[in-house]
Order: C-alpha cells, then sequence, then structure tokens
C-alpha cells in the first residue's frame, strides 16, 4: 500500500468551496482506493477540516509516511503560507512523522484542456448576462478571453497567471482575437479592465474564464463584475465559464503529482540542483560550439 495523500488547500469562509473541496478528495478516494493507504485534506487556515487535524488523524491511523500536495494552480504563498515550515512544525508535534512535498498543479497541459473545455461550454451553452435575446453569430476572430486569477501581492505569481493566459491563448484559442489577464485583488487590471482592453480592441464577444479549481465567493464577485460591466455596454456579448471544478481530469493531474513525489521527481532541492547542473553544462557546451541537440535539459 502506497503512503496517504493529504491535500492542502489555503481555506476559505465560503461554503461551497469547503464543500466541493470535500467532493474532489472524495474523488480522490474512490479513485485511489486498494492503491493508497488513505486519501484526506485539510485547510491551512479559516476552514475544517483543519491540516494539524488531518495529520494527527492520520498519524492516530498508524500512517507515519505522508505525501503533502498543495492543491493550488499558483502556489502563493501568501495564500497557502509556508507549507514546508508547516509541515516541519507538524513534524515537531509528531516526531515520527515523514514527509514527502509534492508540486503544486501550475499551469499542466491537462489544467489548459479543462480550461477549454469549459471555454467551449460557455461558448455553447451559455445565455448572454444582459439579455434573454438570441445571441448574434459572431466570428472566433471577433471573440475575446478574460482569464482571471485571485491576484496576489507576489510579483512573480502575477506573472505565472500572465503566462498561462499566453499558453492558453497559443495552443487552445489561436483563432480568438486575444486573451487577456484579469485579476480578483491585489493587482490591474480588474475584471472590468480586462473587459475594457477587449472592448477597445474590437471584441463582440468576450467570455470570462476564471483560472481557479472551485466554486465560490470568489467565482461569484468574479460573475457579478462581469455583469455590473455588461449591464453598461449593451453591444457586447459577456458570457461567464465555470471554475475548473471536481472532475476525472483534474483528479488525473493530482494523482501524477503524487506519484512524481513518491518518485523523488518533486524534492525542490534535487530540481533546482539538476537544473543549475544542466545550464551551466548548456553553457559550456555552446561555448565549445557542440551542436545545441546534444545540450541535455532539465527534467
Amino acid at each position: 500500500m502506497k503512503p496517504p495523500l493529504l491535500l492542502i488547500g489555503h481555506g476559505t469562509h465560503d461554503e461551497t468551496g469547503v464543500a466541493e473541496f470535500g467532493r474532489f478528495v472524495h474523488r480522490l478516494r474512490c479513485r485511489l482506493d486498494q492503491r493508497v493507504a488513505e486519501v484526506t485534506g485539510g485547510f491551512i487556515n479559516k476552514a475544517r477540516p483543519q491540516l494539524r487535524d488531518s495529520i494527527s488523524s492520520l498519524i492516530a491511523h498508524g500512517h507515519h509516511h505522508l505525501i503533502a500536495l498543495p492543491l493550488s494552480l499558483t502556489g502563493d504563498r501568501e495564500a497557502l503560507g509556508d507549507i514546508p515550515g508547516t509541515m516541519a512544525l507538524e513534524q515537531e508535534r509528531h516526531p515520527t512523522l515523514e514527509f514527502d512535498l509534492a508540486r503544486p498543479l501550475g499551469p499542466d497541459p491537462r489544467i489548459l484542456e479543462l480550461l477549454a473545455e469549459r471555454l467551449a461550454d460557455a461558448q455553447a451553452d451559455m445565455p448572454r448576462l444582459v439579455t434573454e435575446e438570441m445571441p448574434e453569430d459572431i466570428d472566433p476572430a471577433e471573440t475575446a478571453v478574460v482569464l482571471v486569477g485571485h491576484g496576489a501581492a507576489d510579483p512573480a505569481v502575477n506573472a505565472e497567471v500572465h503566462r498561462v493566459s499566453r499558453l492558453f491563448w497559443e495552443t487552445h484559442a489561436s483563432d480568438m482575437l486575444t486573451v487577456e489577464t484579469a485579476y480578483m485583488s491585489h493587482n490591474r487590471p480588474g475584471v472590468p479592465g480586462g473587459l475594457e482592453r477587449c472592448r477597445r480592441l474590437g471584441a463582440k464577444r468576450v467570455i470570462v474564464l476564471p483560472y481557479l479549481l472551485f466554486a465560490g465567493g470568489v467565482l461569484e464577485r468574479i460573475w457579478a463584475q462581469a455583469l455590473a460591466y455588461g449591464a453598461n455596454h449593451e453591444g457586447l456579448d459577456i458570457r461567464c465559464a465555470e471554475v475548473i471544478g471536481d472532475c476525472e481530469g483534474l483528479a488525473d493531474v493530482v494523482i501524477d503529482r503524487y506519484e512524481e513525489a513518491l518518485a523523488g521527481a518533486a524534492d525542490p532541492g534535487v530540481w533546482t540542483a539538476r537544473r543549475r547542473f544542466t545550464e551551466a553544462l548548456a553553457v559550456e557546451r555552446l561555448t565549445r560550439g557542440e551542436p545545441e541537440s546534444e545540450i541535455p535539459t532539465p527534467v
């Protein structure tokens, strides 16, 4: 039996988000039945079960080695906190505890595919926000997307969301006018600013695409801001897509991160050392004039 999987959430006061987190844990529990000793989850703050309680429960059931996986798209330390430090404190409380830390979900190609599915659903099924009139036939080249992330105080986290927008445009929405980036907090543009950019570029339809795992208060605020903007721009067809949500595709990514951590590939120190070595080797070989195809890349 493989060691337990512990999903770590940042926590929220919103019951919808907590419930969806719980359903996703249950999905993984069913998927990994008879393969993994236990699948559970805990929140850093604001919600139950708290992370420390989930760890205590695992220890009480005789599990002293676990895989901890931050359920996050960006790895924002402001939202998730210092997870290695938090786990180290848990080791002080439970001296027998050992853990391997898996990578956050990040811009995995399968995450982008799930976003593309939500985008397609919004294009096909969802009505206009402002009126009940049948939408006109609008060409993809006149359609724009606003990908909306949480927003963070850390510029690197915001840059990661912007990178996702670019990757998504090139891999799944290249026929569309643009994929703009917006944030719910900490950074500009906000949702109205993202919509305004699309309008000024000439978009006739804009689809708001949340870069969020689960529904809840943040999604409601995104939709409310889009609705408010649309009320003052009735000539613009604005639609809102759903979040990634509890689904099999998301479970596939999480299970791969779990297996990766078991294999030791997710150790940040090992990966950083390997990257530095291969980058240094690449520079040396380029200096000697060796073909670029023979230069290894980090894995």
